[in-house]
């Protein structure tokens, strides 16, 4: 049952404490308007949510569907930050629409962290989890979210390795764990806004201050034509390539 419903007052009141459970059970205030919108709306049983995948936390407070069959990208990020927050070598994330996922339960049951202000407000981007059992459920952008599919319901099949299979390594050069070998491109720091680089941290193509990342990206795919890419990286760009 959608958990969007009014409560009453007294109950409702006493879900508002934002130290833990910072969503909270009201949906009538201002600082509420979040609960009616992507990715937080609950969609109607009668809208049919076209369901693909499911997932949750480990505690089954908060449970999701998504629609769209394939992530838009599906990235390994090692930079110190995702290491910390995770407690992991790098964090696994998964790129949707805001409008492919539909919360089915937990709403009321997220939490927040602000990293660049270190702080519990929802204010973009942010990070999101349970606020029971603390898993990280996704980074909520300004336009799109980010899942881990470690949450996703089967992801340990071979259709679901395939789906959500990583486009890019991200700040390579902050990893604690090696990729030799793997064919997936490596970035200094953010795909297509920083130096494409080997194994071995060698620059295979340079950013240039203020290119803008589609310029990157041609950079990058110009290289590949001219065959300057290590063998098992070119065969892995071209199959992504492939509709």
């Amino acid at each position: 049952m959608a958990e969007h419903k009014h409560m009453p007052k007294e109950k409702a009141d006493a879900g508002d404490d934002p130290h833990q459970f910072q969503a909270g059970a009201t949906t009538d205030r201002k600082e509420d308007e979040w609960k009616h919108k992507a990715p937080y709306r609950i969609h109607d049983d009668d809208e049919k949510f076209p369901t693909t995948w499911k997932g949750g936390c480990h505690c089954g407070k908060v449970k999701y569907q998504l629609s769209r069959e394939k992530p838009l990208a599906s990235k390994y990020c090692h930079c110190t930050t995702c290491q910390r927050l995770h407690g992991s070598p790098f964090q696994w994330a998964a790129i949707f629409q805001k409008s492919d996922i539909n919360f089915t339960n937990g709403i009321n049951d997220l939490g927040w962290y602000d990293p660049t202000n270190k702080d519990q407000t929802h204010h973009l981007p942010c990070k999101v989890q349970c606020a029971f059992c603390r898993t990280p459920i996704m980074d909520e952008g300004r336009n799109m979210i980010l899942l881990f599919p470690t949450l996703i319901e089967g992801i340990n099949t071979k259709e679901a390795r395939e789906a959500f299979k990583p486009t890019c390594h991200m700040f390579y050069t902050q990893r604690v764990v090696d990729f030799n070998g793997d064919g997936i491109v490596k970035w200094k720091g953010l795909d297509n806004m920083s130096d494409l680089i080997d194994d071995d941290e060698s620059v295979l193509v340079k950013y240039e201050k203020d290119m803008k990342d589609k310029e990157m990206d041609e950079k990058k795919r110009k290289t590949l034509s001219d065959g300057k890419f290590p063998e098992e990286t070119a065969r892995h760009e071209k199959k992504l390539e492939k509709p």
